[in-house]
């Protein structure tokens, strides 16, 4: 066994000359611990909440969407689409009329976004799935229908109306001004059949309807808005994304799901590094305990050091002594921590013991959501063994160097 470790094991468990050296030893062990153990808490709950819209969002948004790069309709019928149709990689492909209309229900009316889907839309979404009230139908062999986010429903102050439709008004083309919604608005008429509850953007936002109902209503038989892709389980998205992009060339984009909200994402991703860095921030205040600590450690120790050269140690065997000493004090914060994190992280996901207060019950999840990932916990016993590490070797390089010098002299 390295004699270094061993000496400093033996100083690390050892009941020192001073009592108080102990209780700031403990100290920081505790404060290490606890630092570690927020960092886990505090990563793996970000992560739940991130992995738990990512997966809201999954079932409203595509695997890929192809736009133009400018301009707002594009004919699908052309070949290289015909060609996108029978590639292997491509599971479900859905041609997307949208734009924003004028809702009126009785009364009361409100702004919505309006999107025209084809059949496969049902397939390649997991829309269905979200219903809160109805089914997830667009027509039948007699009518059109819709379903609507529960944000609009609850605008319009309706749900499921099979009896009196939902009236949808869009600026006609060429058209501007006027002095009626008949004379300036196509209008069209639609029943409600089902809602939705996703995120509350998205609900207060879209309704669902057939293409052919969207097409009528904003005068576009033929064009299209966008394409919406289900990419083939087993395949690369990233890089069916990229031979779609070299198929379709500069005049397209093609987004995958991430791309389509990437300033939610990237405002996700950096509130996580924040609260990363304040906590890392915290658990460097914690680490003056072990300066503390340690410097009264070498204080302490100064005969055994005196004892140790004239057995022949050299400066380099008592500084890793004693910085031996100092880190384990980190490590065994930090195998603590971990360890007292994991658990409670893994406590809050098989039994919700923090649950979401307020909203009387209306969120889709009852506690709040944890995520554990590997990398981050291998990245915070990292950043908690290099923060002690610094911490030992600043006390360790200047107070026990004194000693060494006095001894010397």
């Amino acid at each position: 066994m390295n004699l270094a470790y061993y000496i400093a094991k033996r100083y690390l468990f050892s009941k020192k000359k001073t009592h108080l050296i102990n209780i700031i030893s403990a100290i920081s062990v505790a404060g290490m611990a606890i630092g570690t153990m927020g960092l886990i808490i505090g990563l793996s709950g970000f992560n739940g909440f991130d992995s738990l819209i990512k997966s809201l969002f999954s079932t409203f948004d595509p695997d890929l969407k192809i736009t133009l790069a400018e301009g707002k309709s594009f004919d699908p019928n052309g070949q290289v689409f015909k060609e996108i149709r029978q590639m292997k990689d491509i599971l479900y492909f859905s041609e997307v009329v949208e734009s924003n209309g004028l809702l009126r229900y009785e009364n009361r009316e409100v702004l919505a976004t309006i999107k025209g889907v084809s059949a496969e839309y049902r397939q390649m979404t997991g829309l269905d799935s979200m219903m809160v009230e109805g089914e997830f139908k667009l027509n039948d062999t007699q009518n059109n229908y819709t379903v609507i986010g529960q944000g609009i429903a609850y605008y319009l102050s309706m749900g499921i109306n099979l009896v009196h439709p939902i009236s949808v008004y869009v600026p006609k083309k060429g058209r501007r001004g006027g002095s009626s919604l008949e004379g300036s608005f196509n209008a069209g008429q639609i029943y409600s059949i089902g809602v939705f509850s996703v995120q509350q953007e998205i609900d207060s936002k879209y309704i669902i309807v057939p293409i052919d109902f969207a097409r009528q209503l904003f005068e576009q038989p033929e064009k299209v808005n966008s394409i919406e892709l289900k990419i083939r389980e087993g395949s690369s998205g990233k890089k069916v994304q990229g031979i779609l992009s070299t198929m379709l060339g500069s005049s397209f984009v093609v987004k995958n799901r991430y791309q389509q909200h990437d300033y939610l994402y990237k405002t996700m991703q950096g509130e996580k590094y924040a609260v990363y860095l304040i906590l890392i921030l915290i658990l460097i205040i914690a680490s003056f305990n072990i300066v503390g600590s340690l410097t009264m450690l070498i204080i302490d120790k100064k005969e055994d050091i005196a004892i140790l050269k004239s057995m022949g140690a050299d400066k380099a065997l008592i500084r890793n002594i004693f910085l031996f000493e100092g880190w384990s004090v980190s490590l065994l914060g930090a195998i603590i921590g971990t360890v007292l994190g994991l658990a409670v992280c893994q406590a809050q996901i098989s039994f919700g013991l923090v649950k979401l207060q307020g909203g009387g019950g209306s969120f889709i999840v009852d506690a709040y959501p944890i995520t554990i990932i590997p990398l981050d916990i291998l990245l915070i016993f990292f950043s908690v063994l290099l923060i002690g590490f610094v911490a030992a070797w600043f006390p360790v390089k200047h107070i026990s160097g004194k000693y060494l010098e006095e001894e010397k002299n």
